[in-house]
């Protein structure tokens, strides 16, 4: 469970996000946990991540995508 105020973590944003808010902001909570979190609700909910299940899910971006029928024949999504 996140135990850490999510106002004493430094959040980063990437980048590529500039103008209007639409992004979402990381934060690493200890050595174990990464947060994931919507920037125009900070104070709204935080989704935890390993770092490896994090970086799997980005890999998975760089591909075709969660959920894609490439991902779907190898046997990684739903």
């Amino acid at each position: 469970m996140f135990s850490m105020s999510a106002k004493s973590v430094h959040w980063l944003r990437s980048s590529y996000s500039v103008g209007m808010n639409n992004c979402v902001e990381t934060a690493l909570l200890g050595s174990d946990q990464l947060g994931v979190r919507d920037s125009k609700n900070t104070a709204g909910p935080v989704l935890l991540f390993t770092p490896s299940t994090w970086v799997s899910f980005l890999e998975g971006l760089k591909d075709d995508g969660p959920g894609s029928a490439t991902s779907r024949s190898a046997g990684t999504g739903s």
